[in-house]
C-alpha cells in the first residue's frame, strides 16, 4: 500500500535540495552574466591615446541607419550637409552623397572634426567611390531669401543632381527637405550618420577652394586662412577696408562696415512712431433741399 505521506514529502525534499544545491553550470552562467556587461563597455569604449587623462572619447559616426534601410530593400539611401552658414562672407555649399556599401573609405568623420590634410584626403577617396553632387547658394540669393532658405535651397538642389535618385534621404540639422522621397533629419547628423559626414567633408572641402580662389580677388582680407567666419582679422579688415561684393549684407559686422565705408548705400530706417501730417481738402458744402 502507497503511503500518502512519501508522496507530499518528496517532491518537497527534492525542491528543497534543488535549492540549496545549485546545478554544476550555475557558477560559469553567473561569471558570464556578470562579464557581459565589462564586455559590452570594453567593445563600445573608444581607446585613447596614451597619456589622454581627462580626454572624452566620441564615437565616429557609422554606416548603421543606412544598412538597416538597405536590410529593407531601401536603396540608394543619401546624406547631405552643408558648409558656410556662418560665415560674414562667400556662398553656402551644401553636399550629397550615395556611399556604396561595398567601397567605404575608412576614416570618414564629421568633417570639424578632421584636419585639412585629412579632408582633402578623404574627399579624393570619397567623390572616386561614391555617388556625389553639390550645390552652391550664392551671396546674391543669401541676402535676397536669408541664410536658411538659401542653405535648404542648396540642399535639395545638391539631392536633386546625384546620378541616382535616392529613396531615402538623410539630412544634418532639423529642417527636412522637400523632396520626392522620404527625408529624415538628424541633429548633429555629421557625427552619426556615416552618409551625412561624407556629405560634410565634400561641402566643406568645396567651399574651402572657392574661398581660397575668391582671395585672389579680394588680397587684404585672409579668405584663404579664416574662410569668411568672423574671427578677429576678418573684422579688422572689414573696419579698415569695407565689405566686398561677396560680404553677405544683413549680417551685422557688415552692414557696419558698409555704414562706415558707403553711408549712402544705406537706406535711413523710418520712424513708425511718427507722425505724419494729413492735409484734408475742404469738402464742398450741398445744400440739403437741393434733392427735395
Amino acid at each position: 500500500m502507497r503511503r500518502p505521506g512519501r508522496l507530499r514529502t518528496i517532491p518537497a525534499m527534492i525542491r528543497n535540495k534543488s535549492a540549496k544545491t545549485p546545478a554544476k553550470d550555475a557558477p560559469k552562467k553567473d561569471a558570464a552574466r556578470k562579464a557581459a556587461p565589462a564586455k559590452a563597455a570594453k567593445a563600445s569604449a573608444v581607446k585613447l591615446p596614451a597619456g589622454g587623462k581627462g580626454i572624452i572619447a566620441i564615437a565616429p559616426p557609422s554606416f548603421r541607419r543606412e544598412r538597416a534601410l538597405i536590410k529593407r530593400g531601401v536603396w540608394p539611401v543619401a546624406g547631405c550637409d552643408e558648409a558656410g552658414r556662418g560665415p560674414l562672407a562667400g556662398p553656402v555649399v551644401a553636399a550629397a552623397v550615395i556611399l556604396d556599401p561595398d567601397r567605404i573609405p575608412r576614416g570618414i568623420d564629421d568633417s570639424k572634426r578632421l584636419t585639412a590634410e585629412e579632408r582633402e584626403r578623404l574627399f579624393d577617396k570619397i567623390c572616386a567611390t561614391a555617388q556625389v553632387s553639390v550645390a552652391v547658394a550664392s551671396r546674391s540669393r543669401i541676402d535676397r531669401d536669408n541664410i536658411l532658405r538659401a542653405s535648404l535651397w542648396a540642399l535639395k538642389r545638391a539631392v536633386v543632381a546625384l546620378p541616382d535618385s535616392p529613396r531615402h534621404v538623410f539630412v544634418d540639422g532639423r529642417d527636412r527637405l522637400d523632396t520626392t522621397c522620404d527625408c529624415e533629419a538628424v541633429i548633429g547628423g555629421d557625427g552619426i550618420v556615416l552618409s551625412i559626414a561624407a556629405a560634410s567633408i565634400v561641402a566643406k572641402v568645396t567651399r574651402d577652394r572657392l574661398m581660397c580662389a575668391l582671395a585672389q580677388d579680394c588680397p587684404g582680407y585672409g579668405f584663404e586662412q579664416h574662410k569668411g567666419y568672423a574671427v578677429p582679422e576678418h573684422l579688422d579688415a572689414l573696419d579698415r577696408l569695407g565689405p566686398t561684393v561677396h560680404h553677405r549684407s544683413f549680417f551685422a559686422p557688415v552692414a557696419a562696415a558698409r555704414a562706415k565705408h558707403m553711408p549712402w548705400t544705406v537706406e535711413p530706417a523710418q520712424d513708425l512712431f511718427s507722425v505724419t501730417e494729413v492735409q484734408v481738402e475742404a469738402s464742398v458744402e450741398v445744400d440739403a433741399s437741393a434733392n427735395l
